[in-house]
């Protein structure tokens, strides 16, 4: 198992330990709502550097991009990310990620780090451009910084005026003493914040130097837990439950990110085109529970005769919300906003009903 260069802090904190995509990292330190809360109500620091970082570059790093990614990378401009995911040539998804538009013939992509071999693996397979790549995942530290104070604790660290980064954007400047840091707008919160990739021989300094700025807030460290139920609470899909190989990005709801700009061939647009031109059979929805319950991956999801038409993909009782929610594919028919369906829970059938994400809202 792999350890991140927090792993001490991690422990000397108090950490609950859990292996996770190779690495052991933090499930949870004081407990999933108090820093599920802490997050939404004031500011919480994440320790993400299991996730994967690839560098893309040469002048057909761009050709390679747009091939292999269903969002169109012709939009972006230096400083610039975007929301994508790698198809994977039969209809389902390698991988979601983010593309940070670096320089104009050279580009970070951050992938999961359940999927960096496999992600790795794939973006080479594909490579007939002969684009230079660089697997520089064991390199990189990241941590996300996330919460409404997120920009007051952070600012006290650099020069770079924070609250002109706007959303799906970044900046490479010095923090906390440390050179070339990528201070990035992205989240999987929905409560605002930042994240930063630097070198892993800065990792320590910067962490003790956001505790001491963050210690007027309240700031707290943030485990995988809490991470699962901010996300979720958003509607923010989740790779292995709510998308994988099995799954396409329109079935999935992210038509968004699945461009078929002119001049843009990426891998399965033509099967992704029929399916948004057709319409598919089962589709990615938010539900809540009508009644007290808990759904969780896996559990049935069936009409009022009984009979199964979807399953669940992630599921928890909002910490927010104070209630059951959910996602999950259902059959077409049922996705529309309030219809009814059920959980089926322990052999009893809860009732539940679609609804638009995100099911939290400031």
């Amino acid at each position: 198992m792999k350890r991140t260069v927090f792993y001490d802090i991690h422990k000397a904190l108090g950490a609950r330990i859990v292996p996770f995509a190779g690495y052991e990292m933090p499930v949870e330190y004081s407990g999933v709502t108090l820093e599920h809360l802490a997050v939404r109500n004031s500011v919480g620091v994440f320790d993400v550097s299991h996730m994967g970082e690839f560098w893309v570059k040469g002048p057909k790093a761009f050709d390679l991009i747009q091939k292999v990614t269903s969002n169109d990378a012709s939009k972006l401009f230096i400083g610039k990310t975007q929301y994508s995911c790698f198809p994977n040539g039969k209809g389902g998804i390698v991988d979601d990620l983010i593309v940070y538009k670096y320089a104009n013939d050279k580009y970070l992509l951050v992938v999961n780090a359940s999927n960096i071999d496999k992600d790795w693996a794939w973006i080479n397979s594909q490579n007939t451009f002969g684009a230079e790549l660089e697997n520089a995942s064991d390199k990189i530290s990241q941590l996300a910084i996330q919460g409404p104070n997120a920009v007051k604790v952070l600012q006290k660290l650099t020069k770079v005026n924070l609250s002109a980064i706007l959303t799906y954007t970044f900046v490479v400047e010095e923090f906390a003493g440390a050179k070339e840091v990528i201070i990035s707008y992205t989240g999987y919160t929905g409560a605002g914040g930042f994240e930063l990739y630097f070198y892993n021989n800065d990792g320590v300094n910067i962490w003790n130097k956001i505790f001491e700025a963050g210690e007027e807030f309240g700031i707290k460290p943030i485990g995988l837990a809490a991470r699962d139920t901010l996300r979720l609470e958003m509607g923010y899909s989740l790779y292995g439950n709510d998308i994988d190989d099995t799954t396409s990005s329109i079935e999935a709801g992210l038509g968004w990110i699945t461009k078929f700009s002119d001049g843009k061939d990426f891998i399965d647009r033509e099967y992704l085109l029929n399916q948004k031109t057709k319409g598919v059979e089962r589709k990615l929805v938010g539900f809540e529970m009508l009644e007290k319950a808990i759904p969780r991956n896996g559990y049935a999801i069936v009409n009022e005769n009984g009979t199964e038409i979807g399953v669940v993909t992630s599921g928890t009782m909002s910490p927010c919300l104070k209630n059951g929610i959910g996602m999950g594919y259902v059959k077409s028919t049922y996705s529309l906003i309030d219809s009814e369906i059920s959980i089926n829970i322990r052999n009893k059938q809860i009732k539940a009903k679609v609804v638009k994400m995100p099911f939290y809202s400031k």
